[in-house]
């Protein structure tokens, strides 16, 4: 791809593009550098946004990456280019995870472009969903689009979705007699009105959702760690839908597919019209994670739980300006 084309205006729009990626807490772990003369965006963890209590091993901030990798070839396809990406690029730096060249659009459609008008549509929801159920066929769709990124997507029976939920409350109980990750988490926690307060990262207290009258919804209650006025309660679904993305092994190389296979999954969900949210609470936990995952199934490790269905979309959170994560050299 020539110099001229890949300018800096299209640049900050791809990256724009890319950072409506949901990621642990809000945190934005993402920076974005573009040589010119390469035609190549460079992307990089962002040392100071880890969670070492949470994320020791950087799973987490591997998949908020993976999510604004994903973004941005959905935007590249976007703007009628093609991507090339190169995962871990550099084995002596393992902060610099991927590396994506742009070039003119091949003729070979890969569907990427389609998701594009659901990349600012879609926002986690902590709200209650529906009782109505989702037709399999939707979520067969979801299904084989993380396919398409070398992923598995599991829709879990009733046993195995009642095993995941026993874990989502194992964690709470772990968090809640952990004063690091509780501190930790309210770190990454505002509270206040929407748009009060300083910060372009972290939780507002407005996207926390209502507490739970009766707790049956794999969704995690911020709002236990910091007070937050004016909450309301709600009584959420019963029998909650849930999805598990995971891969047949445990690498940062899967991390990074396995973020880019969520938020495929998600942008296709957005336009399906499913409401969703992101559960990785019990993940956190070695001791849990393990048990999440189905014996029986060829996914080896489950990476997030996912609750998708009908419902209020969630409000829009903060976002740090393109300046701060992008560079030019």
């Amino acid at each position: 791809m020539s110099d001229t084309a890949l300018t800096r205006t299209l640049v900050t729009s791809l990256i724009e593009d890319a950072v409506t990626a949901p990621s642990m807490h809000n945190a934005q772990p993402w920076n974005f550098l573009h040589r010119s003369g390469t035609g190549v965006l460079e992307l990089y963890g962002d040392p100071d946004r880890t969670m070492p209590y949470e994320d020791p091993d950087r799973r987490a901030l591997h998949l908020g990456c993976g999510a604004a990798l994903f973004n941005l070839r959905v935007a590249a396809a976007h703007h009628s280019l093609h991507d090339d990406v190169r995962l871990l690029p550099d084995p002596e730096d393992p902060w610099h995870l991927a590396d994506v060249r742009l070039l003119p659009a091949a003729s070979r459609d890969d569907g990427l472009g389609a998701l594009h008008p659901a990349l600012r549509r879609r926002h986690t929801s902590r709200f209650p969903f529906s009782e109505e159920r989702i037709p399999s066929e939707v979520t067969d769709g979801l299904c084989a689009e993380a396919l398409l990124e070398g992923c598995r997507l599991v829709v879990p029976g009733t046993w195995h979705t009642d095993t995941v939920l026993d874990l989502v409350h194992d964690s709470e109980m772990l968090e809640a007699v952990h004063t690091a990750v509780r501190t930790e988490i309210a770190a990454w926690t505002r509270t206040g009105a929407a748009g009060e307060g300083p910060g372009t990262e972290g939780i507002p207290s407005y996207a926390f959702g209502p507490r739970q009258y009766d707790v049956t919804s794999p969704v995690r209650d911020f709002g236990s760690h910091r007070s937050a006025s004016g909450r309301g309660s709600a009584v959420f679904e019963k029998r909650p839908q849930i999805v598990l993305l995971g891969t047949g092994t445990d690498t940062p190389g899967d991390w990074l597919k396995a973020g880019q296979a969520m938020q495929r999954v998600l942008l296709r969900a957005t336009l399906d019209g499913l409401s969703t949210s992101l559960m990785s609470q019990p993940l956190e936990w070695p001791e849990l994670r393990s048990v999440a995952r189905d014996p029986l199934s060829a996914m080896g490790f489950v990476h997030m739980v996912i609750r998708l269905g009908y419902g209020p979309e969630g409000r829009a959170t903060p976002r740090r300006p393109v300046s701060d994560v992008l560079r030019f050299v």
